[in-house]
């Protein structure tokens, strides 16, 4: 069944560009980078990784990396901005390397993505190395919870950001600017539940705000913050 990555594929690469939309330009790149130059990595996986934007990032940082994606028109793309880059077809379900393979492994906005969360967290800590890092961006719950827009008028003339249904887990298709996907809206414990299970340990969490663009995307940003970051340890 579809997830609408196929078929947005051109819309997304188009949207985005280089420097991406607001929200990974001016929210998330910054603490993401943060965590990833703190760590003196060797190599990292980014599991998907789209058109492969923050590999390269991580390439320019000298950290060997590798992007997986389950859509080929992705993999085209990334494998035509970055020649020399490593880009492979899979899925964070069934990530195809060996046990302890990366000193990194970066969701960057994929967890929403994907169907079986409690497999791909499961395969993302065995392909870690012990002491190894898990490194999550991903929408807030209480976002991937709320209806399409999430912003209401209420009666006071106020509007606010409104959201129901928090502890059902469900998929549900989202469209902006010729791009409609499946995304998964799940409560944060379910995450966090999953992640503990696998014996990791919690390094970092933030709900970062964001740096320049346009005054009125920010305010926005920062009423009803869209987005968090976590670290996470492999123990060893």
């Amino acid at each position: 069944m579809s997830n609408g990555w196929n078929e947005s594929a051109v819309a997304w690469v188009t949207g985005l560009g280089e420097r991406g939309d607001y929200g990974r330009e001016f929210v998330l790149d910054r603490p993401m980078l943060a965590r990833v130059d703190a760590g003196k990595f060797h190599n990292a996986l980014d599991v998907g990784c789209g058109e492969g934007r923050f590999c390269r990032m991580m390439a320019q940082r000298g950290i060997a990396c590798v992007g997986i994606d389950p859509t080929e028109a992705l993999l085209a793309e990334a494998r035509r901005r970055d020649p020399d880059g490593r880009y492979r077809f899979g899925y964070a379900e069934e990530l195809p390397f060996g046990d302890a393979e990366f000193d990194l492994v970066v969701s960057y906005l994929s967890l929403i993505d994907i169907r079986d969360a409690g497999r791909a967290i499961s395969e993302m800590s065995r392909v870690l190395r012990p002491g190894g890092t898990l490194l999550i961006a991903n929408l807030n719950s209480f976002i991937t919870a709320a209806s399409p827009d999430g912003w209401h008028e209420c009666a006071d003339g106020e509007t606010r950001y409104c959201f129901d249904n928090y502890m059902d887990e469900r998929a549900d298709w989202v469209s902006w600017r010729g791009i409609r996907i499946e995304n998964w809206h799940r409560p944060l414990s379910t995450y966090m539940k999953l992640l503990l299970g696998q014996g990791l340990s919690l390094r970092w969490f933030d709900e970062p705000e964001p740096i320049g663009g346009d005054e009125a995307r920010r305010t926005r940003y920062r009423r009803a913050p869209y987005f968090h970051v976590m670290e996470w340890r492999k123990g060893g």
